[in-house]
């Protein structure tokens, strides 16, 4: 089984009038989310059956859904994050998605609290929504509200055998980690090296206090400012089967040269079908 080169929808920020953009670059995989609207998917989705390219919700299905909120209330309340995931989840399953991804494990910020038992009871729900919908469900842990590195440190000291038993992928988003764990991303990705099944590529550029999504390429990998990525990327592409998605957003304006020569040397990196 290859690996598999992928664009995310964040960089067109899921609008309509550009899902044309997403099936113009030599990928074999799509993975999109927070459409506008139930016409905006079915747009999409009339595009994805004339292409030959696989596809992946990110969730929520449509903006200003629950996001984050399956372990804690950010925005809803998690009874009903868990309801509105089951029916996408059902939904994803009738359409042949490759899979469904979720923030999770997602907390704000610091917390004096034991998260283990919290993550293992998330766990058990999205093992019966995968085994009920027989579709991979895909955990990405995120950066919490101020850049918080507590979700990402929860899922590191939770015991990988006790995730073994669940069965879920995860997603591991290169920006997240890099800023979380600096130099030590690498280490903390390989100890969930076998349930990887997506990578989200984007490097970071920082504005002030902000910062932003921008494409990975080689030229960052020697110019003393970006993070250097090629070594992850090489290290989790050793396995197979893997979507390599870029996630960067339009706010760097990236010309088409620039995301095409990152596209190009990633899939020779993975082995891709380039």
């Amino acid at each position: 089984m290859p690996n598999y080169v992928g664009l995310s929808g964040s960089v067109i920020l899921s609008a309509p009038d550009k899902f044309h953009l997403l099936f113009k670059k030599n990928v074999e995989h799509i993975e999109i989310g927070e459409f506008p609207s139930k016409e905006s998917f079915d747009a999409f989705l009339k595009l994805l059956k004339t292409s030959d390219k696989s596809f992946g919700l990110h969730s929520p299905l449509f903006r200003n859904q629950s996001k984050y909120d399956l372990l804690e209330k950010v925005q809803y309340e998690p009874d009903q994050a868990w309801e509105q995931f089951e029916k996408e989840v059902e939904h994803m399953s009738r359409l042949g998605a490759e899979y469904i991804l979720v923030h999770f494990p997602y907390f704000k910020g610091e917390k004096k609290i034991e998260t283990n038992d919290m993550i293992e009871s998330g766990l058990r729900k999205l093992q019966v929504l995968q085994e009920k919908y027989s579709i991979p469900i895909v955990c990405e842990p995120k950066l919490g509200q101020h850049m918080s590195t507590f979700g990402i440190e929860s899922l590191d000291q939770f015991p990988v055998e006790v995730w073994d038993k669940y069965g879920i992928n995860l997603c591991i988003d290169i920006g997240d980690y890099l800023l979380a764990t600096k130099d030590r991303a690498l280490d903390y990705m390989v100890k969930w090296k076998k349930y990887i099944k997506v990578v989200h590529l984007h490097n970071v550029e920082f504005q002030g206090d902000k910062y932003i999504w921008i494409p990975v390429h080689p030229s960052h990998e020697s110019d003393g400012m970006h993070f250097n990525v090629e070594e992850i990327i090489k290290e989790l592409a050793s396995n197979t089967g893997i979507y390599f998605v870029f996630e960067h957003t339009p706010h760097s304006n990236p010309t088409e040269q620039f995301v095409d020569e990152g596209i190009k040397w990633v899939a020779e990196m993975i082995g891709g079908q380039h």
